[in-house]
């Protein structure tokens, strides 16, 4: 059998300024540490294709912006089967399918894929084109911070 296949696929609306970070952390991770055996695909306002492509891969980090009420621009890492969805709006997303849909869904097609996601806290998804200062200070750190949880899937297959 070959080799786990991992795919990091960054979510968001670039459009809807805060929104689009998941898009911004992906081009910092292609331009700054590509790595071979990791599949890099932007997925913009997410469809429901993204759901057939996960099913190619082993693993596969979703990286978006989300609104968790956590201080602007924090990072949290946790895996889609353990989200617990009793938090009604409070964890959302602005794309076509939201993080919930995402993870009803994944439930209800028995996908086996280790999804992780990657989400970031937003200031401001109001229509409009660059990030807020916040997120853009943030934006090498949170690369360098999924950058480490990449090498540790890829290394052990397994998060920290």
């Amino acid at each position: 059998m070959s080799s786990k296949k991992i795919a990091v696929i960054g979510l968001g609306n670039t459009l809807r300024r805060d929104d689009g970070i998941g898009i911004a952390i992906l081009e910092s991770l292609i331009a700054s540490r590509k790595t071979s055996g990791i599949d890099y695909l932007n997925f913009g306002i997410a469809g429901f294709d993204l759901l057939h492509r996960i099913r190619d891969y082993d693993t596969v980090v979703l990286i978006d912006g989300i609104n968790a009420s956590l201080p602007v621009g924090e990072l949290r890492i946790f895996e889609l089967d353990k989200i617990e969805y009793d938090l009604k709006d409070t964890l959302t997303s602005s794309h076509e399918l939201g993080l919930k849909d995402i993870f009803e869904l994944y439930k209800k097609l028995d996908i086996k894929t280790k999804v992780y996601v990657a989400g970031i806290q937003v200031e401001d998804v109001s229509f409009g084109e660059g990030m807020t200062e916040t997120l853009k200070e943030r934006r090498d750190a949170i690369t360098k911070e999924i950058g480490e949880f990449l090498d540790v899937l890829c290394h052990t297959g397994k998060s920290r």
